[in-house]
């Protein structure tokens, strides 16, 4: 079995409901090395994080070469399973999207997040076939090219604003039922509204994690597999370029660089 394949196997064995997966997303080859080492078992990127680090907004705007030439770059600068954050899938139909799937897969990446939000005018998520062929096509541009792809299929009903129980549960069985592996539910932070997903829902479920939400303890004994922390780390490391250029500028201070990881560190993580 190719090494391809054994990170393809482990990524799917470490989603264990009670026992989640930790995943402290990531946007470019130094923040993956940062959290590779300080001990995450998985890699995973943000959509946001990786747009915004090459100079685009997040939504669908990166085009699909240079979104899939930056998951490549992650994928070989370390050595743990890598998902990666497809957005809608760059590609405006399905056999588009299952283009997007193979090249991410042959950058290296064992899972994705494919989202089923709609940018542009009309309703804010996609109709659930045209979600569903779009997930059927991810599954089977991973079932050709032989790579046990765990497919993370991202829900949007309640950043949307609807914030349907009964929707959101009847789209993760249809699009389970079109090869997705997990559920990903981001702006659920509720705990009864986190267990009744997790009771509902027969797969791995992942939330979306960060101030305010319920600790990644209480998380595991709701039964969530998965706990994401999305674009909220690639916004704090950004922050800090804010204050420090606000303080340089106003005060003339540095305080905002007090706890920065120093040269050396980041230096020897980049051999």
């Amino acid at each position: 079995m190719s090494e391809h394949h054994t990170r393809a196997e482990l990524f799917r064995s470490l989603h264990t409901a009670g026992s989640p997966l930790v995943l402290v997303n990531a946007w470019d080859a130094a923040s993956a090395r940062i959290v590779a080492a300080a001990g995450v078992r998985a890699v995973a990127t943000t959509s946001a994080g990786v747009a915004w680090s090459l100079g685009a907004s997040d939504g669908d705007v990166l085009g699909r070469d240079v979104a899939v030439e930056l998951i490549g770059r992650i994928t070989a600068a370390v050595s743990l399973p890598v998902t990666a954050d497809i957005e809608s899938g760059y590609g405006a139909t399905p056999a588009e999207v299952g283009v997007t799937a193979r090249a991410v897969i042959d950058a290296g990446a064992v899972g994705v997040n494919v989202e089923d939000a709609r940018r542009g005018a009309g309703p804010p998520l996609r109709d659930v076939p045209d979600q569903c062929a779009r997930i059927g096509a991810v599954r089977g541009a991973a079932d050709a090219a032989g790579v046990a792809l765990f497919v993370n299929a991202r829900i949007d009903t309640f950043l949307s604003g609807a914030g349907d129980v009964d929707e959101t549960v009847a789209r993760a069985r249809a699009y389970l039922a079109a090869g997705a592996d997990g559920i990903f539910v981001p702006g659920v932070v509720d705990p009864v509204t986190i267990r009744v997903l997790v009771q509902a829902v027969p797969a791995p479920l992942n939330v979306l994690a960060g101030p305010g939400a319920p600790t990644v303890d209480e998380l595991a004994r709701l039964g969530v597999a998965r706990v994401s922390l999305g674009s909220s780390v690639a916004e704090a490391a950004y922050a800090v370029a804010r204050r420090a250029a606000d303080e340089a500028l106003g005060a003339g201070t540095y305080g905002a660089l007090a706890d920065a990881l120093d040269y050396g560190t980041l230096n020897e993580l980049m051999r």
